[in-house]
């Protein structure tokens, strides 16, 4: 199994040079767009599958196969974080794993705490592919007293007003919000006072947060309508399509 974009092995191995590593100089000047910092997670899926099955390596063309990608996709997406590619072996898996990994910034612990313990937020607190894939959700909150004390997926729902001392007890850097629209806001300032780096915000609404802070949102609503579009579209252009041999 080949790589034809792979350098050649007179250049010694690609992981060796310290310009290709991730956060090398230069980086900056090369921020990858969102697009391939979500095909990342991506392929981490696929190969952390593919090493479950007991395979060792992989090739750009199989990799993007899986996902509906070129192989040209997938070595260009590779390429804004360094050469990973072996000349006749194609990629090993378990390498690029651990590169991809580090690169996503998931070969560390997170910590997180989850606002919200409505339908949604119980859901995410009984998700178990969390913590394979480096986090660890040591907190839950809700401003109903009726689920204060009550645990799910192993964690106990405290009242909102522990938020700050239990966020900074258990060091949590990463929050999901999971709460009322008109809550949401509120929330943020206050995980964000508590030492919070970055939240994913699954509240329809857009969130004002200081710079220094990630932030991610997810409005499934939204995630449903770019879907109806891709179908919509998919059919529209079915319809206008003419038959083959259609001499229109």
């Amino acid at each position: 199994m080949s790589e034809s974009a792979e350098p050649s092995p007179s250049n010694g191995p690609p992981s060796a040079r310290p310009q290709d590593r991730p956060g090398a100089k230069g980086d900056e000047a090369r921020t990858p767009p969102k697009a391939v910092v979500s095909r990342l997670s991506l392929y981490l899926r696929e190969l952390q599958r593919v090493l479950r099955n007991g395979d060792q390596t992989i090739s750009s063309s199989q990799l993007g196969k899986m996902l509906g990608f070129t192989d040209a996709q997938v070595r260009k997406d590779l390429a804004y974080f360094g050469q990973f590619g072996h000349p006749g072996v194609g990629y090993r898996c378990e390498e690029l794993v651990a590169a991809i990994r580090r690169i996503l910034g998931t070969d560390r612990e997170w910590v997180v705490a989850i606002v919200g313990v409505g339908n949604l937020g119980r859901a995410l607190l009984g998700y178990r592919g969390f913590r394979p894939q480096g986090f660890r959700v040591a907190a839950a909150f809700d401003s109903d007293p009726a689920k204060v004390g009550m645990s799910f997926g192993g964690v106990a729902v405290e009242p909102i007003s522990s938020l700050e001392s239990t966020v900074r007890q258990h060091g949590v850097t990463l929050g999901l919000i999971a709460t009322a629209a008109e809550s949401a806001q509120g929330i943020a300032d206050r995980l964000v006072a508590a030492g919070v780096v970055g939240i994913l915000n699954f509240a329809p609404v857009t969130l004002s947060l200081p710079e220094g802070v990630a932030l991610v949102g997810v409005d499934l609503a939204t995630e449903l309508e770019q879907l109806s579009f891709s179908v919509a579209n998919r059919q529209t252009t079915a319809r206008a399509s003419p038959p083959m041999g259609d001499s229109r």
